[in-house]
């Protein structure tokens, strides 16, 4: 489950992770947009739930100097020995340099080199060296965690999903179908045994269908518009359906770019329906080959009239 939930403080969040363990989640996974950064909440979780394995999906690789990564892993990993995946990746130039002031400039290279330094600096190693985005001089971990964490990459294309399989110890995929993995997973075949598989899988859970798909279109022109996403979708063979929204969103059209996404597309990309469907078409996923698919759950009705009741009830009920 993709923590933090909505409508719930941070403070409270110890009742949560009760639930989604209880529920028989194994995981919780955080984000890093907007809204809380990526370790808050698993830092929460580790105190108050040692059931659950924590993972970052993900932490940019530009926006936090290398040493400062690195130590932040470290800490969260000694936090919860052997509990922590740290997935970071390359992000977006709205994240990166809009809101950070950060030039997004070679995101591939900066997040081999990234990685390199991670998987050397993690390891407790001294690591003293010119790599091709950054230069690193004599960086020695001072506490480093017993158990190193898994360090997993964010990949939309063959290019950094080929360096996945050859770096990382796993994959994080986002914004796709069932029927995309495949695709994306056939770039990966060199992959070591163990490899994980991670799939943020956005799920809105109610009978409202129109409800939904009104979510999952404005998520859709908020992400889908991103130039790396665009790509990502070109690639996957959905250019021609998309192409109505591109161009709305470039003319400055929202409103004509919302409703030329079609329900069939939303039906893809976006889960709903109730608990038991979700669940079925989550599974779908795992069958596909993700190993830790990821559910992302969005505003309901339900969830927006009934509260924290509500949402303990619904955790309980998409766990099942």
């Amino acid at each position: 489950m993709t923590v933090p939930l909505g409508g719930v403080p941070l403070s409270g969040h110890a009742a949560v992770y009760s639930a989604i363990a209880d529920a028989g989640f194994t995981d919780v996974w955080s984000a890093e947009v907007n809204g809380t950064d990526a370790f808050t909440p698993l830092t929460l979780a580790a105190a108050w739930e040692p059931r659950l394995r924590l993972g970052s999906a993900i932490a940019p690789v530009f926006t936090r100097g290398p040493g400062l990564l690195a130590m932040t892993a470290a800490a969260l990993a000694e936090a919860a020995p052997g509990r922590f995946q740290f997935g970071i990746g390359a992000s977006s130039p709205v994240v990166v340099g809009d809101w950070n002031a950060v030039d997004f400039t070679e995101p591939y290279a900066r997040s081999r080199d990234v990685l390199q330094f991670l998987r050397a600096a993690l390891a407790g190693e001294v690591v003293d060296r010119e790599f091709a985005t950054f230069a690193v001089r004599r960086f020695r971990l001072e506490r480093p965690p017993a158990v190193p964490p898994q360090i997993m990459l964010a990949a939309l294309r063959p290019r950094m999903l080929r360096l996945a399989a050859s770096a990382a110890d796993g994959v994080i995929l986002n914004w796709l179908s069932a029927g995309d993995v495949p695709t994306a997973l056939a770039e990966t075949k060199g992959a070591p045994d163990g490899f994980d598989v991670a799939a943020r899988i956005f799920v809105v859970p109610t009978g409202d269908a129109a409800y939904a798909r009104n979510v999952g279109r404005r998520l859709i022109t908020s992400y889908l518009t991103v130039p790396a996403y665009a790509a990502f979708h070109r690639w996957l063979g959905r250019g021609e359906v998309l192409a109505p929204m591109w161009t709305a969103w470039a003319a400055g059209d929202r409103r004509g770019a919302l409703t030329a996404i079609p329900d069939s597309l939303v039906d893809e990309l976006v889960i709903h329906g109730s608990p038991d469907e979700v669940r079925e078409r989550v599974r779908a996923y795992a069958t596909a080959g993700v190993t830790v698919p990821v559910m992302a759950l969005l505003p309901t009705p339900e969830l927006e009239q009934g509260g924290l009741p509500a949402l303990l009830s619904l955790i309980s009920a998409l766990g099942r």
